[in-house]
């Protein structure tokens, strides 16, 4: 009975994950996918490099290589559980409104950096991580990662796509003009997206300590969620500021003042990754991969 129920709970949760897909494919601009051929191309190059940090984080993995389907799996409900996320932060947003000054910072931090590695973490949660494939604390790192993969695509696809309809809208000098500024939108989108994959690869890497300390197992899925939606809600609410700062203090053009906050905060996260990873991989080899030491000691 119990494993019935939990049967049946997955696949409500991924049905109405998929029902909402459809819904922001009808309603919500993502049709453009299917209308626009150019639209999907520009996602796609928006998506590229929250790509390439996902793969380096599956290639740095020293223990067993991890199953593409598994990954493709993981992103699929990376994917689909984003859009539990858009609803429920759309529904919260109007309660900070009205906070002044602080409103939009405490949404940031209470609602949409939570909510959001949550629901990336329960992407891993759900599937990969009952799976015997699941066998080092480092396979959080990765699971994690591509789940912030499938969170990223969706979220760029829905910029970009509900770029151009606004743009489209309001320009009177035809198609080009607008891909211009959808382009704008993507490039930005690049280089903001592999943020997704970092948090939650931080989250998904304490996910794996979790699992093989089972005894604190609670306390440690905790902190890494709070580590990660704490790096997240001041990405967000440090990517208004910075940049006003930036063009305030030097002079900066708003895009360079912009493009230069994202890049140096990617930039600084990426490294503590990788750091993360480093340090992982050292320990694992040193007391050997045939024992599960390393998974006990970080």
């Amino acid at each position: 009975m119990y494993n019935g129920l939990r049967f049946v709970s997955r696949a409500v949760v991924i049905l109405l994950s998929i029902l909402l897909l459809l819904t922001l494919v009808a309603l919500g601009g993502l049709g453009l996918l299917l209308d626009r051929p150019i639209v999907t191309v520009l996602v796609f190059f928006s998506v590229a490099p929250a790509f390439g940090l996902a793969a380096y984080v599956w290639y740095a993995d020293p223990t067993t290589s991890e199953p593409l389907w598994l990954l493709l799996a993981t992103f699929l409900l990376g994917l689909l559980f984003a859009n539990f996320a858009a609803v429920i932060n759309s529904l919260m947003q109007p309660l900070f409104v009205w906070i002044p000054v602080a409103g939009l910072s405490l949404y940031f931090y209470l609602v949409v950096a939570p909510i959001e590695e949550f629901v990336k973490l329960l992407a891993v949660r759900l599937y990969a991580f009952n799976s015997n494939s699941f066998d080092s604390v480092i396979d959080g790192a990765v699971y994690g990662a591509f789940a912030g993969l499938g969170f990223a695509t969706i979220e760029n696809a829905l910029y970009v796509s509900r770029g151009f309809q606004t743009a489209l809208q309001g320009s009177a000098g035809g198609e080009m003009p607008v891909l211009g500024i959808v382009a704008g939108t993507a490039a930005v989108r690049a280089l903001a997206g592999p943020g997704h994959v970092i948090y939650s690869a931080i989250a998904g890497y304490y996910l794996g300590l979790a699992k093989f300390n089972p005894e604190d197992a609670g306390p440690i899925i905790v902190k890494g969620l709070l580590i990660a939606a704490l790096i997240h809600g001041t990405y967000n609410s440090l990517s208004t500021v910075v940049p006003n700062a930036l063009v305030a203090g030097l002079s900066l053009p708003p895009a360079l003042a912009t493009l230069s906050f994202i890049i140096g905060y990617v930039s600084l996260f990426s490294y503590l990754l990788y750091r993360k990873i480093v340090r992982y991989r050292a320990v694992y080899e040193t007391v050997g991969a045939t024992t599960q030491t390393a998974d006990r000691q970080l």
